[in-house]
């Protein structure tokens, strides 16, 4: 008992098989961009070859696409972290032992959307000042007076509400359905072959090799997913550059 009361629920800040998840992809994804790029050289080979390649192709291909050459590397680090972040935690759905993208749970997917957003925010205050940005966000220019009662709502609405909403239930709810799909490929394998026999037994082979078919489909997902987040991230980031000629 605390001061009277009830006691605390020791489970709230508990580390759950996901959290685990998180926090070791975290930790290994940190440290081999470290390991690659302790002592970098001009002309890289091995390890640092294959992390300035990743890093180059979410530069060329993402931030510089979107944002031109200054901002893309202004910003190449947000982006790059967002993609790096998606790509290698969608990973573990497929890992033997894992079997769950930890972006299949909506805390990881909220926390990467809110610092997108954050930082689209930010850019703009910057850029045009706090009022300035809103209204640039929001007010369409050329519109007549009348309309903009109707449009102004939208906007905001858009912007402001659904725009982080969509950006976080979006990743969540494909790597969710694909976690729940091979869940139900691989487990009506072992239904059919342990616990049934005979004609069933085909049906737990044809599972089996649904299963391994949906796995390669959830690896074009599992980057597809990633380069979305990080290419929308980068949009976002261009809006609030040019929010005022929108």
């Amino acid at each position: 008992m605390l001061f009277g009361g009830e006691q605390p629920n020791p489970e709230w800040w508990g580390m759950d098989r996901i959290m685990l998840i998180r926090v070791v992809v975290a930790v290994l994804v940190s440290a081999g961009f470290f390991f690659a790029m302790r002592s970098p050289k001009i002309v890289p080979t091995g390890v640092q070859n294959v992390a300035e390649s990743m890093l180059d192709w979410v530069r060329i291909n993402i931030a510089e696409e979107i944002l031109g050459k200054e901002n893309g590397r202004r910003f190449l680090v947000i982006i790059a972290s967002m993609f790096f972040a998606t790509i290698f935690l969608n990973l573990t759905s497929i890992i033997p032992f894992l079997n769950i993208s930890s972006n299949a749970r909506i805390g990881m997917p909220l926390v990467m959307a809110a610092v997108a957003y954050i930082t689209y925010c930010w850019v703009g205050i910057a850029k045009y000042g706090f009022f300035g940005f809103i209204k640039s966000s929001i007010v369409l220019p050329g519109v007549p007076l009348p309309v903009h009662f109707l449009l102004v709502p939208i906007e905001f609405v858009s912007t402001f509400i659904l725009r982080p909403f969509t950006l976080t239930v979006r990743l969540m709810a494909n790597m969710l359905s694909g976690h729940i799909m091979l869940v139900l490929f691989f487990s009506a394998t072992q239904f059919f072959v342990v616990e049934k026999s005979g004609i069933w037994t085909l049906a737990g082979v044809g599972g089996i090799i649904a299963g391994i078919g949906f796995t390669f489909f959830e690896l074009l997902v599992i980057g597809l997913q990633a380069y979305i987040f990080a290419l929308l991230t980068a949009v976002y980031i261009d809006q609030s550059i040019h929010a005022d000629s929108h």
